[in-house]
């Protein structure tokens, strides 16, 4: 796939083009490139931001770049090397106060929320058992949830709402971060009750997890479901190891539900162009399209011998794409996951029975 700074040269010769006022204003929205392919001798591109400000720069100098045509199963991705990133803990930290403000930086996910129970909800009926009647579905939904890199917890709020749900967990390394959370969930007596938001990081919750040759790991809870949404392209380690680690904390027959986006042209003109440095609905520094992930790669972490498949047996694996559309919000895009965003499922089956 052909890199977006190739077409680096062809936009700034638009922008020549254009009048001398619009040469003003574009010059305060300067387009970046992912940060390890912009030229050696350039100097850090800075922003205005104080909440992305140590990002780039510490991005540009280590941040590990994921992509490629095949998905990497190394034997040496050790578990003990921790997924946290202390510059992304940096960037969210700045954003914990603004968490629940439904028109501050992180609108889009209270916009995007309802679509992620939909999936969950359409990956419980086309999986559940052809034998099982229509109206058994609400039975099968998910009673305990385990929310990684929970934020300030707008998706794990919403499932401990629900009726079905009986427990939700909740992780994140920002303490500044679950601060606001739990401030937020005492206002709901029921969500307080059925949300546990705990400091963590997923190594933590694997390490009390001693797997075993049925799928049916023992030393933790193990959950119904388990959700990782716009994460695993802000893990620090590699991400077949990341969810591998996720996988272990499901019990056999449970999901593990994710949302991320592709490393397609489209995704870095939209997520990084159009959303950072544009329109602004997203602060700056908060993507890096080096760590995108395509949807096969993605779909390649759970085959037979890759990391997920050592301790479990995957099956109905499905993909949706989704695309925010300025004045009408998230909307469902059929094949979208080969452009940008998508949500992805997988579920982890019982060879028990």
């Amino acid at each position: 796939m052909t890199h977006p700074r190739a077409a680096a040269p062809m936009l700034c010769q638009a922008c020549r083009l254009r009048s001398s006022a619009q040469r003003r204003t574009i010059s305060t929205l300067p387009i970046r490139l992912p940060s390890s392919q912009r030229p050696a001798a350039q100097a850090p591109i800075s922003s205005s931001s104080p909440s992305s400000f140590s990002i780039t720069t510490a991005r540009q100098a280590s941040s590990p770049r994921y992509h490629s045509t095949t998905a990497s199963f190394s034997s040496t991705s050790s578990s003990s090397s921790s997924s946290v990133s202390p510059e992304e803990v940096a960037h969210f930290n700045a954003l914990a106060s603004s968490w629940w403000d439904p028109y501050g930086p992180s609108r889009l996910l209270h916009q995007m929320n309802p679509l992620r129970h939909d999936f969950i909800r359409e990956c419980i009926r086309d999986g559940a058992p052809s034998t099982a009647p229509s109206h058994s579905i609400y039975d099968l939904l998910p009673r305990t949830y385990l929310d990684i890199g929970c934020g300030g917890g707008i998706f794990a709020e919403s499932a401990a709402r629900l009726p079905t749900t009986t427990s939700v967990t909740a992780i994140d390394p920002s303490a500044e971060v679950l601060a606001v959370a739990r401030a937020h969930a005492r206002h709901d007596p029921v969500v307080f009750e059925r949300l546990n938001y705990r400091q963590a990081s997923i190594e933590d919750l694997a390490a009390e997890v001693t797997p075993s040759a049925d799928g049916k790991s023992t030393g933790a809870p193990l959950y119904d479901m388990v959700t990782l949404f716009e994460v695993i392209e802000h893990v620090a380690t590699d991400p077949a190891a990341f969810v591998d680690q996720c996988g272990q904390l499901l019990r056999p027959g449970g999901w593990l539900v994710m949302s991320t986006m592709a490393r397609t042209w489209t995704s870095w003109l939209t997520t990084v162009v159009a959303a950072e440095d544009v329109l602004g609905i997203v602060p700056r520094g908060t993507h890096d399209w080096n760590k995108y992930i395509n949807a096969d790669e993605l779909e390649a972490f759970f085959a037979p011998g890759a990391p997920a498949s050592r301790t479990a047996v995957w099956q109905n694996a499905r993909f949706q794409g989704v695309a925010y559309v300025p004045g009408l919000g998230w909307k469902v895009v059929p094949g979208g996951e080969k452009l940008g965003n998508y949500f992805f499922a997988v579920q982890k089956a019982d060879i028990s029975r």
